[in-house]
């Protein structure tokens, strides 16, 4: 996979500070007891930020859209189910 400079400096715990709050979205496959749970924020600039549902202040990991695509991709495929 091809690498791509990062167009800011990366800091976990203060990246939340790229997104807009009331735009968290949980996981439509979240169990309903909040357990095994993360958010998704598809915010401005092409970013998209992922988080622990049940800790909100925890670190957000952020991607750019192309590395969100072939996540989702990923996904689909089938490539990170468990055995």
């Amino acid at each position: 996979m091809a690498e791509h400079p990062r167009p800011l400096a990366y800091d976990p715990q203060t990246a939340a500070a790229l997104f807009e709050d009331a735009q968290w979205e949980k996981s439509f496959a979240s169990e309903p007891n909040g357990g095994n749970c993360v958010e998704v924020n598809i915010g401005s600039a092409g970013l998209v930020g992922v988080r622990d549902t049940k800790l909100p202040e925890s670190p957000v990991f952020v991607f750019d859209t192309g590395e969100w695509e072939a996540f989702l991709t990923g996904v689909k495929a089938g490539q990170f189910d468990l055995s």
